[in-house]
């Protein structure tokens, strides 16, 4: 009764293109949540290449939930990206040093940590900027880049990307959230996955 294991690394026998994320992530500054799978047909190994400009002196996280399914590309954009916009330059002079570390600013610009909820679906192709946080049930579509918070089980696409709709109604979303089966045990989700894989909220109120 207990379903998969998160610490397979392959979970799908001969699709080695596919696996549980969080046995493939070797930075302290990257968590990422049990059953989590990203998929690319060069290797799950490639996902924190798309982790770009994430440095350990910025002390910037990437914190991604449980349950999520991540397509291949989808790249993160931290904070070790971002250059000062109120200089007279975007150059990043003091980096360089030989005497330009003079221009040294007291912080550079950060947005914070980047944090993605549970359950999330990422379409391929998609950036996500820096310190965004994006909720519980999201879906991003391929290829959107996304500049702003993510409501919990929003529908969002496009360059920037934008709202295009809910996935539920209010009720429906306000009781999945109180639900948060994302956190129960394996042998819960085993018991109740085919009412988590229904339309039907009620069902799966009542399968609790």
């Amino acid at each position: 009764m207990r379903g998969p294991s998160p610490d397979t690394r392959h979970p799908i026998r001969d699709a080695e293109r596919l696996g549980y994320l969080k046995n493939f992530i070797t930075r302290p500054n990257i968590e990422v949540g049990d059953y989590t799978y990203y998929d690319d047909p060069q290797g799950v190994e490639r996902f924190e290449s798309n982790v770009l400009y994430h440095f350990d002196f910025v002390g910037d996280r990437l914190i991604i939930g449980r349950f999520c399914s991540i397509a291949a590309e989808t790249r993160f954009i931290m904070n070790g990206g971002n250059h000062p916009t109120d200089w007279m330059t975007t150059y990043p002079f003091p980096v360089f040093g030989e005497g330009w570390e003079a221009a040294t600013p007291d912080a550079w610009p950060n947005r914070g940590d980047t944090v993605v909820g549970h359950d999330v679906w990422f379409g391929y192709g998609v950036t996500v900027m820096p310190g965004i946080s994006i909720g519980n049930g999201a879906i991003i579509a391929t290829a959107s880049v996304v500049t702003q918070d993510v409501e919990p089980f929003a529908i969002i696409g496009g360059n920037p990307a934008t709202h295009i709709r809910y996935r539920f109604d209010e009720a429906t979303r306000e009781a999945l959230q109180k639900l948060a089966w994302w956190n129960w045990d394996a042998d819960r989700i085993t018991r109740h996955v085919q009412a988590i894989c229904s339309g039907d909220v009620e069902a799966l109120v009542l399968a609790t």
